[in-house]
């Protein structure tokens, strides 16, 4: 069944696909720029509540860039593929530690086969539903840093072993789901850069406690969040209208959770090469036309976890 024709117009298609660099470029530099406006903040009242709100709302950034990035690896973020590429690579992907290729290659797996015993996503939702115990427990993990430890730097060290000993890398791929890849050469420029400017506005620690704990911590949390929200405790078929979710937010969530409209999952799904920010639009067209209540939709972050909690 083709989608695109049974909920949209050709000039709809047209519409909602059409890319643009200007919003490209203002999407990765709005990032970057309330990060830059937090840590300002911060350096002008230094107290534990700007620290915590500082470092919760990079984390959100930082979903983010791995937002921007997912939009890169679906050559929407810019017109052309080089743009994509480069800006995807060196600006979203590797300041997070993350590759834009292994995940590319990842996802679209991922479109091919959604919520089938091929999708190489199927882990993240298979489990669900869950007890509250134990959701409470993994979260515990993501904001205590343990999932970042797991995910980030333990894999690492181990590629490195394995590389002096051998000469060759492990596979990256099956760390993509998680916007996370072994390779090291680019993150550590970028991050390298990042260390350098918060070195020189702000303090030797900066770069510990504004970029590499949010990525331990708040940002562990929300990537589980976003996880849980599209495709726990959906159909585990094909059907493009249930086996995925759509979340409403307000601008708190988007602040703290839910940035660069990630909550238009369906939508997403339904048409892959619509941009970011063209979904909530491609939402407006399908809610007008009354294809609603067809649609797996959920009021809110809290609602879907009470829908996937036992």
């Amino acid at each position: 069944m083709d989608y695109n024709d049974n909920f949209f117009s050709r000039k709809e298609v047209a519409y909602l696909s059409e890319r643009s660099d200007w919003m490209g470029f203002c999407l990765v530099m709005h990032c970057y720029g309330v990060i830059a406006t937090v840590l300002v903040i911060y350096s002008i009242l230094p107290n534990t509540a700007t620290f915590v709100l500082a470092v919760m709302i990079i984390g959100s950034r930082q979903l983010g860039l791995a937002i921007l990035m997912h939009d890169a690896a679906h050559g929407t973020l810019f017109r052309s593929s080089k743009l994509n590429n480069l800006v995807g690579e060196w600006f979203c992907g590797s300041p997070i530690l993350a590759e834009l290729g292994s995940y590319r290659r990842y996802h679209l797996k991922h479109h091919k086969h959604t919520q089938t015993s091929e999708d190489p996503d199927l882990v993240l939702s298979a489990p669900f539903p869950i007890s509250r115990a134990s959701l409470l427990r993994k979260l515990f993990r993501d904001i205590t840093g343990q999932t970042g430890l797991k995910l980030i730097l333990l894999p690492r060290i181990k590629n490195a072993i394995k590389k002096c000993g051998s000469g060759r890398h492990a596979d990256s791929e099956k760390y993509a789901q998680s916007f996370k890849s072994l390779s090291i050469v680019h993150p550590l420029y970028c991050n390298s850069v990042m260390f350098a400017i918060m070195m020189v506005f702000g303090d030797w620690w900066w770069w510990f406690a504004f970029w590499l704990l949010p990525l331990l911590t708040w940002f562990q949390v929300v990537v589980r969040l976003r996880n849980i929200a599209e495709h726990a405790g959906t159909e585990f078929s094909s059907s493009k209208l249930q086996n995925v979710r759509t979340t409403s937010v307000n601008f708190l969530t988007q602040l703290f959770v839910a940035p660069y409209w990630v909550n238009y999952h369906l939508e997403h799904h339904l048409m892959m090469y619509v941009p970011c920010w063209r979904l909530s639009k491609m939402h407006k067209i399908l809610v007008s036309k009354g294809y609603a209540p067809k649609l797996k939709l959920t009021k809110g972050y809290l609602a879907v976890l009470r829908e996937v909690v036992v």
